[in-house]
């Protein structure tokens, strides 16, 4: 999960999740000078910058690569028209020098925004309130790259890695539901992907053809989006989700 969509991603051994997805996951995102959202596919940059948020305590934290850290309480202005994936929604800028110090590291203008909280800021809204992905799956990457060291899975951005699955076994599961830990999950579709995969997890600098690869392998797979590589999913029971919980599929 990230506090800011696009930013570096947090493992975490425990997390809570709702039908918007994890609580707190992608709870602000970025929008550029034409008002439109703007993520680490665009802009590799945003993948360096660690964010931290305190919702309790209403602060947010962002860490630069030279460890430079910008903080202080979210303070948010009044509502403005910003597109979101093809939608129009009503956002709220956050004041500060969060904006600032973003579009410096970038090189281009860039605004923080509070997500609106009628629309989760996952990419499929509540269809894809969570991703599920088998270490299977990256095996099968790497054998189809043709490279020693296992791929990286925080370039795929998912909710849960999963542990135990045959090469693309979750595929299998679409139109299932699927229990993970105390929450219970209906797979609506395949992830299909984009650019923002051959970005490294780190520094997003592009170091590995995701799309080649995926392309060479998985370009005639059934599937609902185009070159498929794990699964997208809505929350029908909310629940805690913890390191080492199980998935099992009805």
């Amino acid at each position: 999960m990230t506090p800011v969509k696009g930013l570096r991603l947090h493992d975490v051994d425990e997390a809570q999740l709702g039908v918007d997805g994890i609580a707190g996951d992608r709870a602000f995102f970025l929008a550029g000078e034409d008002g439109q959202m703007v993520s680490g596919t665009r802009l590799g940059p945003l993948v360096a910058v660690v964010a931290e948020h305190d919702p309790g305590a209403g602060t947010l934290s962002l860490r630069f690569p030279d460890d430079h850290v910008v903080s202080g309480e979210v303070e948010l202005g009044p509502a403005e028209q910003v597109g979101f994936f093809g939608l129009a929604l009503d956002a709220r800028p956050v004041a500060g020098a969060f904006s600032e110090a973003l579009s410096e590291h970038c090189g281009r203008a860039l605004r923080l925004f509070a997500a609106d909280p009628r629309r989760p800021g996952v990419d499929r809204g509540r269809d894809g309130a969570a991703t599920l992905l088998g270490t299977g799956s990256m095996e099968a990457l790497r054998d189809a790259a043709a490279v020693d060291d296992p791929v990286d899975a925080r370039r795929f951005r998912m909710t849960f890695g999963i542990d135990g699955l045959a090469a693309h076994e979750e595929d299998g599961w679409i139109g299932h539901e699927v229990r993970v830990g105390e929450a219970l999950l209906r797979v609506e579709g395949n992830v299909g992907r984009c650019a923002f995969t051959t970005r490294n997890a780190d520094t997003g600098v592009v170091d590995f053809m995701t799309l080649h690869v995926l392309k060479g392998y998985r370009d005639a797979v059934p599937t609902t989006e185009p070159l498929p590589f794990g699964v997208h999913a809505r929350v029908l029971e909310p629940g805690t989700v913890r390191v080492g919980d199980p998935a099992q599929p009805s």
